[in-house]
């Protein structure tokens, strides 16, 4: 009797032993699944702050580092949807294909759970904050869901939708200190995003080939050619409202200066930067990975805030 009630004592010791590292896999694959690195995205957030001289008052900032963190819990719900719907087509691709919920390290079941919970924390919190930034959020959230089960399938109107989570960060950004939005940071911002969003899909052609549209249907729309041709338009664009914004006589007006076409160099230098990095390493498919792998590029980024700062904030 003794010995049949140690046995099963051991049983039970021994199964919960064998679950232990069950569940530690499961919160070591979800801290993957949640991609922090890629919340390096959300410092579009900051934008308003900067541009519009809050950048040292305690109140502005530290509502702005708020929605910071609020846009990476709706981001990181926004990677795991994406996951779920995609794990079957992201086994085609060199890099994806070792993501949690594709290699089965992370269930769905837990994938699902943890969508829910960052989206009620990210909505809760921004309600607490601002009103308009959760509005902004739960629009993000949206329009994310709406591309992981029909935009991403339709031409051109994919890149708008990854566009758009730009747009909104630099919208949620100045609402959450409730300044004015420029006009000029959103058209900036527009075609910057744009700008990645046609990269990525010229880089996914390029490492995938024949493999592409079988990872991605829409690619089978796309050719190198007519991405090329996007890219130019939108690089041009870019640039174009970059430095128009510098010289308008609303930013000299603000700034009392017309030194910030100073900085038209660094983003000169940066977009050719990552323009090299696509063509001649085959890279753009990340582009977090991309800039914060490159010396080059984190070096003129550094320059860039440095002088835009120093203009901006001297007296």
């Amino acid at each position: 009797m003794r010995r049949g009630r140690l046995k099963a004592q051991e049983t039970i010791l021994h199964d919960n032993i064998q679950l232990a590292p069950s569940w530690f896999k499961q919160a070591r694959s979800l801290a993957r699944g949640l991609r922090p690195q890629q919340w390096v995205k959300n410092l579009f957030v900051f934008a308003p702050l900067l541009f519009s001289q809050n950048l040292f008052s305690p109140p502005a900032v530290g509502r702005s580092v708020a929605a910071f963190l609020l846009f990476g819990l709706a981001s990181s719900s926004v990677y795991l949807l994406n996951d779920i719907f995609d794990r079957e087509q992201d086994r085609l691709h060199p890099q994806k294909r070792n993501r949690p919920l594709v290699t089965g390290e992370l269930t769905v079941a837990v994938a699902g759970g943890a969508v829910l919970v960052l989206l009620l924390l990210a909505l809760g919190g921004a309600w607490m904050i601002s009103i308009p930034l959760a509005l902004v959020l739960l629009g993000y959230w949206l329009i994310n869901l709406l591309y992981s089960t029909w935009l991403k399938h339709q031409v051109i109107l994919d890149v708008f939708a990854i566009a758009s989570g730009f747009v909104l960060r630099v919208a949620g950004g100045a609402l959450v200190i409730q300044v004015e939005i420029s006009h000029w940071l959103f058209l900036c911002t527009t075609l910057l995003a744009l700008f990645l969003g046609f990269s990525k899909r010229r880089h996914e052609l390029g490492v995938l080939q024949a493999r592409a549209e079988a990872h991605r249907q829409v690619l089978a729309d796309y050719s190198p050619h007519f991405l090329d041709m996007m890219i130019a338009i939108v690089t041009a664009s870019t640039v174009m409202c970059y430095a128009l914004y510098t010289v308008s006589d609303d930013t000299v007006r603000r700034f009392h200066t017309h030194a910030l076409l100073l900085t038209l160099p660094f983003v000169l230098y940066g977009i050719f930067r990552y323009l090299y990095l696509i063509h001649n390493r085959n890279e753009g498919g990340d582009p977090t990975q991309t800039v914060l792998a490159d010396v080059p590029m984190l070096v003129d980024l550094g320059l860039w805030a440095l002088t835009a700062g120093l203009i901006i904030y001297w007296p």
